[in-house]
């Protein structure tokens, strides 16, 4: 996802729309979620977080005491095709949720393994690909939501690499790359050529 400041400016707008209606002022969750919901929300690509839109009026309820209603019609602009990826998000998903942090909603949880799972099949960085800041927005969202995760990561691999690898290890094969890293500038890097 190529640096826009049209685009960046768009989700910093949304997300101050977003969490100026949090319930109970702006909690760490909230301000997470709209960011996560704003960089495909300004995309018109809410289908890439790979949630239904149960989940998604969920959200927006509980963090921003809004209903979906008024973006109703952006969740279908995009047709989300994971057909041949379907194995792998939901085998991620659930691997990602055994981490889970007992001091976190469980709905919160589920649904962002969800959408973590779903942006490891975009080609980019994942932390671009959740539309965060950098790296380290990635590694504290785990931390907080899946810190045993974090503590696994004990080789410090970029985070998508390291999810790939902790699926294939978990399901006994060979660690890969996850489908959406041969699209990333770095591939070579994480995934150099074998001599």
């Amino acid at each position: 996802m190529t640096h826009n400041p049209g685009i960046a400016h768009a989700c910093v707008v949304r997300v101050e729309q977003l969490t100026a209606g949090a319930p109970g002022g702006l909690s760490p969750d909230a301000y997470l979620f709209a960011k996560l919901i704003a960089a495909r929300e300004v995309r018109n690509e809410l289908a890439l977080l790979g949630l239904s839109h149960e989940d998604l009026h969920a959200l927006f309820r509980r963090h921003f005491a809004l209903e979906l209603a008024e973006i109703e019609t952006r969740t279908q602009a995009i047709n989300v095709n994971t057909q041949g990826h379907a194995e792998f998000v939901a085998t991620l998903r659930a691997l990602i949720l055994k981490h889970a942090s007992s001091a976190v909603d469980a709905d919160d949880a589920r649904r962002l393994a969800s959408i973590i799972a779903h942006a490891c099949l975009r080609p980019d960085h994942l932390w671009r690909d959740l539309g965060l800041a950098g790296r380290e927005e990635v590694t504290a969202m785990l931390e907080r939501y899946f810190p045993e995760l974090v503590s696994l990561n004990v080789a410090g691999l970029r985070w998508k690499k390291f999810l790939a690898q902790q699926l294939a290890l978990s399901l006994g094969q060979e660690p890969g790359p996850a489908p959406g890293c041969p699209g990333c500038e770095d591939y070579g890097h994480c995934f150099p050529p074998v001599a």
